[in-house]
């Protein structure tokens, strides 16, 4: 999987800047104040620092912002990287800082003199995922040899703040990277093979076959992908650091490639439908972070990996298939198949860990973007103080999401004429249809919590915390979930 740029902290060494090669990183505050370490710089390169703050450009800035300085004289550094935050602050200016950095840092090495500026931790979690690049099939893969040293007053402090992080890097890193491969590669094989080989970092995996799928009645996500090749599958995977509690359980869609099946989708933008296992990823990427820093949790991430194609064999408009639940369902559009898939492993996950709350994940509607575009995942529950858990710790890691309605009246647009329910409701409300079909798959009194991840999984510009591409979105939010509310307390 990519690697994140190493970063090592170190204790302040003044006298040595001046020989310091590649770029050196100073902080200075909105109004033009100098810590100890912008002030020796500021005077090894002359002023250079302090024109720059008095140049009309730094008042435009906003915190995080950051002002080079190319080859400045009296060091050995190729530029002096000026960045304007307070001493003490957000957590979101830190991150931004430390992605704005990560941009500027390109393959040289980068050396970043703190001492004391505030919440150095947090700027380095964002300078390591904005690192982030996706290359393993490029043949001539970019330079990353450049290292970053940071310059701390107490790097041993600092070191014990950033350790969590790094395995959430790790997470949201192998988020990305799956979501990323492409469907040649990321076959629910190869998918499974790499959950599968989490059990060094102490993760119980089980994969389910089809065979077991048949045998559990899953013909609601059996018949999604029984027009290719590859098998169809869901991996269990159990992390127990909680003691004797209920496990907070954590379901994913996992369709590696989505041509619509027989409802085949337009070409323009298909290549995309490789992340359309995002929700499966997500699910991946938070029990790696949770292995990683031993979480005293009980969490159970299941994922249910298809690939939906077209063929001789592949489920058509108009068939009926029989749920796990025992529900059976008419498809009328192949192409809402990723809540065909939920249905059977939300069933699952409910008869047989009976977990305290579901967080379900999916790239699931195209009507979610139209909602709300690519900056807020859709949020839909039915137990208001489960989903509060979940948008607090949403909001504290900077992963936007906005609740969206659930109510009876749209059920109205899921009734068959031969069937239970149909499994698409037509072209208005489609986001809430689809989570109201979810729902029903879903028990009494089981709290829940339903992320519509289409528009924040898979995006086509840079983001504040990730290249074009796979964000990771959702790791940070439920790692920190899981930390505010389910973890053990000592």
């Amino acid at each position: 999987m990519t690697e994140a740029v190493h970063i090592q902290f170190k204790d302040m060494a003044p006298d040595t800047l001046a020989g310091v090669e590649g770029l050196v990183v100073v902080f200075v505050s909105a109004d033009g104040k100098m810590g100890l370490p912008a002030r020796k710089v500021n005077v090894l390169t002359r002023k250079a620092v302090e024109r720059a703050v008095g140049a009309p450009g730094w008042a435009k800035g906003k915190a995080g912002d950051v002002f080079r300085l190319g080859w400045p004289a009296g060091i050995a550094a190729e530029a002096v990287l000026v960045v304007k935050l307070p001493a003490k602050p957000t957590v979101e200016e830190a991150r931004r800082a430390g992605a704005a950095l990560a941009r500027e840092r390109g393959t040289a090495d980068m050396t970043i003199v703190a001492g004391a500026q505030g919440r150095i931790d947090e700027l380095s979690l964002g300078l390591a995922l904005r690192a982030y690049s996706f290359v393993p099939h490029k043949t001539a893969a970019p330079d990353r040899s450049g290292a970053v040293t940071v310059m701390v007053n107490d790097p041993e402090a600092v070191a014990r703040a950033a350790g969590p992080m790094a395995a959430l890097v790790e997470g949201v890193f192998f988020t990305r990277d799956l979501t990323n491969e492409p469907a040649n590669v990321l076959t629910t094989d190869d998918f499974a093979a790499r959950l599968a080989a989490m059990q060094e970092l102490g993760l119980e995996v089980e994969i389910l076959e089809e065979q077991e799928l048949q045998r559990l009645g899953m013909g609601s996500l059996l018949c999604v992908g029984q027009g290719s090749a590859s098998p169809s599958k869901i991996v269990v995977m159990q992390w127990n650091g909680g003691g004797d509690e209920a496990p907070l359980a954590l379901v994913g869609k996992g369709v590696v490639f989505d041509t619509g099946g027989i409802s085949i989708k337009p070409a323009a933008g298909m290549e995309e439908m490789t992340g359309d296992m995002g929700g499966a990823g997500v699910v991946a990427g938070v029990m790696r972070t949770l292995a990683l820093r031993k979480a005293k949790a009980n969490v159970v991430g299941l994922v249910g990996l298809v690939e939906n194609m077209p063929s001789g064999t592949a489920v058509r408009p108009g068939d009926v298939v029989k749920s796990m639940k025992g529900d059976t369902i008419e498809v009328i559009n192949t192409d809402a198949e990723g809540r065909l898939v939920l249905a059977d492993v939300l069933w699952y996950t409910q008869e047989r860990f009976k977990p305290v709350g579901i967080v379900d994940l999916a790239t699931l509607t195209g009507a979610i973007i139209v909602a709300l575009g690519h900056e807020n995942a859709g949020v839909f529950s039915n137990d208001d103080a489960f989903c509060e858990g979940f948008m607090a710790a949403a909001k504290a890691e900077g992963e936007n999401a906005w609740r969206m309605p659930l109510g009876a009246a749209y059920d109205e647009k899921l009734k068959s004429r031969i069937a239970d329910m149909k499994n698409i409701g037509g072209r208005d409300g489609g986001a809430i249809t689809a989570a109201q079909f979810i729902q029903r798959f879903i028990k009494e009194g089981q709290p829940w919590v339903h992320l519509d991840i289409a528009g924040t999984a898979f995006v086509s510009g840079d983001t504040m915390l990730a290249p074009k591409g796979s964000t990771g979105w959702g790791v940070m939010a439920l790692n920190r979930m899981v930390a505010d509310r389910y973890e053990v307390k000592e």
